[in-house]
């Protein structure tokens, strides 16, 4: 080539472009192609200074993009002229650190299929390592401590690369070319196993204490760490046949493993981690395995398999296949799903290939607290939980829970967005060039952080109700500020006064948003369709902070993203006790029965004689004279009741869990329907609980009362939402909010609004629950501060008011 028809051109790109293998693929399309110059990370993404003819440039730009490995998500690439040098080669050069710069972060990986042959291939160096990962996988997020994402800034700093290793970083035609984690027997992390009891004896050496953390670990002999290793999973898997409880060091966290088919064992995990009636999560080896317990289509071994590796929540089938050993009968108790995960790292395929039945893998924390991250914290935390610890020396510098998700009419649906998801950001709808931090609610709480054209939804923090989750919610907001170069100047709130998340923002001393919880939830779903509204926004959940002041829940509003009309709700009903009504929904039942005058109906009196001695007197006596008797709209609530009413649940072990087996018992091939009433701006809900009254005082059962209900609610809702169609011409309907993770309400009601004509948005990236109400909390006062820059717009319903 004539060196006068060389070009120099400066390419950028964002997005998550670093931990990915973005340098080496651009190395090779540049050795491909013939182009000279260098690539480089920097703190604001990946720059290529490229030289070669203007036709092999532009073969390069579009390459970079169309080519791009599997886990990189380019969202931002710009090219200009620049200088040419005269380069001779093409090189990766060492990264630039830039004060204020932003450059994304890749979520941790599930181990690739080239690793896992790897793992079990005896030829192989890495054979049965189990932190055997590449540039296509393993750990992230969870290992930065800061960006550009180079091994100094990882927890891997610690473990000097032996030559192999180094060869192989260093080789731009290896997989492993500056995979940041790259390790193996010789130079990176190794196994621990401490017992948690005193009749258990093991190994000195494979015991961790502090003291083994040396800064830099040694260097080790392959075959006896090897040997080592081998034999530390062979006493983890022998533990775990034999019934014990294991705590295995995660990617995130801790997780407490027992055997899945044992249910002595698992009882066992139940009571000692507190933890009743709530399902617990499986870890299968294969999807073959998963079949044996659970129908999967092909959607769902899809998503099973990817490389965010959920649980995803499986139908369980009739009859587990005779040829396997059944699923210990607590794992999910009365429901029709069980939740199901695929090893995701090296550890966890070693440990089910050596144990050879499902595993539970549940969360490493007593109920209600965060996962534990550190092998000192988790020794202490988990003590009288964990028979045994198998520990790691890697540091874990991000708490990161299991995310949960299922596929539905639509596709996949979050439940709870966490590894493999967080930390990469959800586009915002616009630029914004206000940094705003939305601190979200109080239960299933997770942060959002709107910077630019970035909204970053941090993973789960969990329910704030102790100071360990307060601690994890201000070091996840800490983090995120620091990693993604964020400084808020205005910050979002839900608007009930007492709940940690206000308290917070309120006393960070810097411009505040109050957003109400039910609009945040409609907020959301626009936010992620990038549409400003207005809509028919439907935010039925457990519950909401009004702007009455009372407990809402069961809310069809007018909204945009700066303000919304409270169009119609759900009838207001007593909450006898407040929360104790929520953990008994037979309290609840009777507060209702009470309010609507329906004590003496015949069908309430199976409700009546299952109540507690002097309970009905003391209840009654608080519903009558409004002591600690909230008022609430709440659906959440509504279904709670119900539950109770069709004695299927008088006291709830967890959250939702009434209104959760009442949409497991129900018959879906009932086709009858409680009414609703109407009176605006109310959905009476008194005459479908007299239904309910009235069919089981003739007897009819629980399932065909559970789809009765099902079907009047769908209904209820959509009447709602033709009413506000035929008042405000609108035919967009945006749905959100905890309720609808209910699979037969969500049906009933898409189908029917879609049928009728509407528009209907739903969640796509957020979960549909609590979890995504950050996001709409930041976009709700982003809206509003552009507003009042661009000069105070009305915003019609700013104040919530009823519709009259």
């Amino acid at each position: 080539m004539n060196e006068r028809d060389r070009h120099a051109r400066l390419f950028h790109l964002t997005g998550i472009v670093q931990g990915v293998g973005f340098r080496p693929f651009v190395y090779n399309l540049a050795e491909r192609l013939g182009v000279r110059g260098w690539v480089r990370n920097a703190s604001d993404g990946v720059w290529i200074h490229a030289e070669a003819d203007d036709a092999v440039l532009a073969a390069f730009e579009r390459a970079l993009v169309d080519e791009a490995p599997p886990m990189a998500r380019i969202t931002g690439a710009s090219s200009k002229s620049t200088v040419l040098e005269g380069f001779e080669s093409f090189s990766i050069v060492p990264s630039h650190a830039e004060e204020g710069a932003r450059t994304l972060v890749s979520p941790d990986i599930a181990t690739c299929s080239a690793c896992v042959a790897e793992l079990f291939d005896p030829s192989d160096r890495r054979y049965r390592y189990p932190f055997i990962n590449c540039t296509n996988c393993g750990p992230r997020f969870t290992v930065i401590a800061d960006i550009p994402y180079d091994r100094p800034l990882t927890s891997m700093r610690v473990f000097p690369m032996c030559p192999e290793c180094a060869a192989e970083y260093a080789d731009p035609a290896d997989r492993r070319f500056h995979a940041q984690p790259d390790a193996c027997f010789v130079c990176g992390p190794r196994l621990y196993l401490n017992p948690g009891r005193d009749d258990l004896s093991v190994e000195t050496d494979w015991l961790w204490s502090p003291g083994v953390e040396t800064d830099p670990r040694p260097h080790k002999d392959r075959d006896a760490e090897r040997a080592r290793s081998d034999a530390i999973l062979r006493r983890a898997a022998e533990l775990l046949r034999e019934g014990a409880i294991v705590a295995v060091k995660g990617l995130g966290g801790f997780q407490l493993a027992c055997d899945a088919t044992n249910e002595e064992a698992v009882s066992l995990l139940r009571d000692r981690k507190r933890r009743y009636g709530k399902p617990l999560a499986v870890m299968a080896r294969s999807i073959a395995d998963a079949r044996a317990w659970c129908e999967i289509s092909d959607a769902e071994a899809e998503l099973l398999a990817s490389p965010a590796a959920p649980i995803v929540l499986l139908a369980k089938r009739a009859e587990p296949d005779p040829r396997t050993a059944p699923p210990a009968p607590s794992l999910a108790p009365r429901l029709r799903e069980i939740g199901v995960m695929l090893p995701y790292t090296p550890l966890h395929h070693l440990l089910l290939a050596e144990v050879g039945v499902p595993l539970v893998m549940t969360s490493g924390n007593v109920s209600e607290e965060p996962i534990c991250t550190g092998n000192a914290e988790a020794l202490e935390r988990l003590a009288g939980i964990a028979d045994a610890f198998l520990l790691h020396d890697r540091e874990i510098l991000a708490r990161y829970d299991d995310s949960v998700a299922r596929v539905g009419p639509r596709g996949v649906e979050l439940i709870r967005r966490a590894r493999g998801y967080a930390p990469f950001p959800l586009p915002a709808p616009e630029h914004a060039h206000v940094d705003v931090l939305a601190c979200g609610p109080e239960q299933k709480n997770a942060v959002t952080l709107l910077s630019g054209d970035h909204a970053f939804v941090t993973q789960h923090v969990g329910d704030m109700e102790n100071a360990e989750t307060f601690a994890a919610f201000e070091r996840v907001i800490a983090d995120y500020e620091r990693l993604f170069r964020i400084s808020p100047a205005l910050v979002a709130h839900d608007l009930h006064p007492e709940y940690l998340p206000t308290k917070h923002a309120l006393a960070l001393g810097l411009p505040t948003e109050g957003v109400q919880h039910h609009h945040a939830h409609i907020a959301s779903v626009l936010g992620e369709h990038a549409e400003p509204g207005p809509v028919i926004g439907v935010a039925f959940d457990g519950t909401g902070y009004g702007t009455d002041g009372a407990i809402w829940g069961g809310e069809i509003l007018l909204a945009s993203v700066t303000g919304f009309e409270r169009f119609a709700h759900l009838e207001y009903v007593p909450l006898p006790g407040g929360e104790a009504a929520i953990r008994r929904p037979a309290r609840m039942a009777l507060g209702i029965l009470a309010a609507f005058d329906l004590l003496d109906h015949p069908g309430a009196s199976f409700l009546r004689q299952r109540l507690a001695p002097g309970e009905e007197d003391v209840v009654l006596r608080m519903v009558e004279r409004r002591l600690n008797t909230p008022r609430t709209s709440s659906a959440g609530r509504l279904f709670d009741a119900v539950a109770a009413l069709a004695g299927i649940r008088d006291d709830a072990q967890y959250e939702g869990q009434a209104a959760i087996e009442l949409e497991a018992v129900a018959d879906r091939d009932e086709r009858g329907a409680y009414s609703f009433g109407w009176k605006a701006p109310v959905i009476t809900t008194r005459p479908a609980v007299r239904a309910v009254l009235d069919d089981l005082s003739a007897g009819v059962a629980a399932p065909t009362v559970a789809m009765r209900f099902h079907r009047g609610l769908s209904m209820a809702i959509v009447d709602a939402c033709e009413r506000a169609r035929r008042r405000t011409g609108l035919s967009t309907v945006a749905v959100s909010g905890g309720v609808f993770m209910n699979r037969i309400l969500t049906g009933l009601v898409l189908e029917e609004l879609e049928a009728r004509g509407f528009r209907v948005l739903t969640h796509v990236s957020l979960p549909v629950n609590d979890g995504g109400v950050s996001f709409g909390q930041a976009i709700v006062a982003w809206a509003r501060r552009r507003a009042a820059e661009q000069g105070g717009a009305h915003v019609p319903g700013h104040s919530g008011k009823d519709h009259q």
